[in-house]
C-alpha cells in the first residue's frame, strides 16, 4: 500500500546550481515536514504544481528509502493567474476568512479552477495502484476528490481543508457552493482544524445540498463521508532542541542586549487576515495610555512578503509601513524607537532566536485557520507570554494563552499591560500547560493518525 499526496505546493523545488547541476531544495512549511517522512516510509507519489525549469521532469527523490516519486503538474502563466492568484486567492481565500468585501467571483476564473483541478485529479488517477491511499490538500483543490472518485469508485480518499470553513451564510455567497461541496464529498474523510469549522461544513451540506448529516457524517449520493477536527501540530522536539542550542541562546541574548527593553514580538505573513494594522494601532494606544513604557518596551514586527504581485497586498504593505513611520515619529525619544519592522523572510534559526528573546508574543489575526506561529512560540519560549486572537483556530487548543479580540484595541492594550507585568511563576505555569498540549498532537502524530483514518474510513 502506497500513499498519494496531492497538493498545490511541491515538497521539493528544483534549482540549478552554479555548476549547472540540479538540486532539489525542500519547501518550507508544515505540510512538507509532516508528509515527506510518511511518503519516505510508505513510498508513493507526491503530485503538485511545479514551475517550469528546462530539463526537469518527474523525478524519484533520493532523500530516503524507499524513494517516492514527485509528479509535477504543469500550468501556464494564464492558468496560474486565474486558478491560483484568481479564484483560489481572490474568491475562496477572502470568503473563507469572512472578508466578503474582498471577494471577486469571476466565471472565467472558476472555469480555469475546474480545469486545473481536473488535471491534478487525472495525475492522481494515473499514479494510482490498487490499495493506495490518496490524500488531497487544501482549498486550491476542492474539486479533486469527486473527480478521482468518479474514476476510482473504490479508492480510499482523504482531504484536509487548512483554512477556516465559514458559516453557511457566508459560504452561500459563493456562486458555485453546490459544486464545491460535491467535490469535497468525493472524499471518505474530510479534515479541518476545529470543531467550529466542522459544524459550519455540516450546516452547509444540509442547507446547500439538502444532504443528511448525523454526528460527524454526511450522506450524499449514496455514500458516507466523515468530517473530523484534527488540528495540525508542529515538530515539537525539533523546536525545543533548537531553542535550547547554544547558538540560539547566544543570538537571543544578543537581541536582548541590543534592545535593552522588554520585547513584544509579531511574526506574520503580510496578509490582510493577520491583523497587523490593528495590532500596530493598539500598540500606539498602549503607549498613549502608558507613557512610562516609552523607552522600556519595543514591538518588533516581522512581516514575511506574501503575494506581492497582487495590488491589494501591495496596498497593505504601504499602509503598514505608513503606520510604522507615523507611530515611530510620534513616540521616538532618546535613541529609542517603539517599533522595529522587518520585511523579509526569516530563517528558522533566526526566528527561534526571536521567540526565545521575546517577553510577549502577539498572534492577533482577524481570522486564521489555525496559526502555527503560536505553537512554535510556545515550544521555544523560556518565560514569555502568548497573546492570542480568539479568531485563530489555535485558540481552541491553547486555552492558557491570554486571548483577545483583535478588533478591540482597548482590550488588546489591557492584555499587553497584563502580559508585560505577569509574575514569572504564572508565566512558566501557563507555558508548561501549553507545551503539554502541544506534545499530545505533534506534527508526526497528526500525519500518521490522519493517514490511518483514511485507511479505516
Amino acid at each position: 500500500m502506497g500513499l498519494i499526496v496531492v497538493s498545490n505546493r511541491e515538497p521539493y523545488a528544483p534549482r540549478r546550481g552554479q555548476d549547472g547541476g540540479l538540486h532539489w531544495v525542500p519547501s518550507i512549511g508544515g505540510l512538507t515536514a509532516a508528509l515527506d517522512p510518511a511518503l519516505q516510509h510508505a513510498g508513493g507519489t507526491w503530485i503538485a504544481w511545479g514551475e517550469e525549469l528546462p530539463g526537469v521532469a518527474d523525478v524519484d527523490l533520493p532523500q530516503g528509502s524507499p524513494r517516492y516519486r514527485l509528479k509535477r503538474v504543469r500550468l501556464s502563466e494564464a492558468e496560474v493567474r486565474d486558478f491560483y492568484h484568481g479564484f483560489s486567492n481572490r474568491a475562496l481565500w477572502p470568503m473563507s476568512h469572512y472578508f466578503i468585501e474582498r471577494t471577486r467571483y469571476q466565471a472565467s476564473q472558476w472555469r480555469t479552477y475546474v480545469e486545473v483541478n481536473r488535471r491534478f485529479a487525472q495525475a492522481a488517477v494515473e499514479s494510482y495502484r490498487e490499495g493506495d491511499l490518496i490524500w488531497v490538500h487544501d482549498y486550491q483543490l476542492a474539486l479533486v476528490p469527486r473527480m478521482i472518485r468518479d474514476a476510482l469508485p473504490d479508492a480510499r480518499i482523504g482531504f484536509f481543508w487548512h483554512i477556516p470553513w465559514p458559516s453557511s451564510e457566508v459560504f452561500r455567497t459563493l456562486p458555485w457552493d453546490h459544486e464545491l461541496l460535491d467535490g469535497l464529498l468525493g472524499a471518505d474523510l474530510i479534515g479541518m482544524h476545529t470543531p467550529e469549522y466542522v459544524a459550519h461544513f455540516l450546516s452547509a451540506c444540509r442547507r446547500v445540498l439538502g444532504a443528511e448529516t448525523e454526528g460527524d457524517t454526511v450522506q450524499w449520493q449514496g455514500r458516507t463521508s466523515r468530517v473530523v477536527d484534527r488540528p495540525i501540530g508542529i515538530e515539537v522536539d525539533t523546536y525545543e532542541e533548537l531553542a535550547a542550542s547554544p547558538e540560539v541562546e547566544e543570538a537571543a541574548d544578543r537581541i536582548r542586549r541590543t534592545l535593552q527593553t522588554q520585547l513584544v514580538l509579531g511574526v506574520d505573513r503580510l496578509d490582510y487576515t493577520k491583523g497587523i494594522p490593528e495590532r500596530l494601532e493598539a500598540f500606539d494606544t498602549f503607549l498613549d495610555r502608558h507613557p512610562e513604557a516609552r523607552g522600556r518596551v519595543t514591538l518588533l514586527q516581522i512581516a514575511v512578503p506574501s503575494r506581492e504581485q497582487v495590488e491589494s497586498y501591495r496596498q497593505l504593505r504601504t499602509r503598514v509601513e505608513g503606520l510604522v513611520g507615523r507611530i515611530n515619529g510620534k513616540h521616538t525619544r532618546d535613541g529609542w524607537s517603539p517599533i522595529q519592522y522587518i520585511y523579509r523572510g526569516v530563517p528558522r534559526e533566526e526566528l527561534v532566536s526571536h521567540y526565545r528573546a521575546a517577553d510577549v508574543m502577539l498572534v492577533t489575526p482577524l481570522r486564521d485557520g489555525l496559526n502555527l506561529v503560536a505553537k512554535e512560540f510556545v515550544a521555544c519560549s523560556g518565560d514569555g507570554v502568548l497573546i492570542l486572537s480568539r479568531f485563530a483556530g489555535a485558540a481552541d487548543e491553547l486555552a492558557e494563552a491570554v486571548q483577545v479580540n483583535p478588533y478591540n484595541p482597548e482590550g488588546l492594550t489591557g492584555a499587553l499591560t497584563r502580559a508585560l507585568s505577569m509574575p514569572l511563576e504564572e508565566k512558566k505555569a501557563r507555558l508548561q500547560r501549553l507545551r503539554e498540549r502541544l506534545r499530545q498532537s505533534d506534527l508526526r502524530t497528526w500525519a500518521d493518525g490522519f493517514v490511518a483514518e483514511i485507511a479505516g474510513a
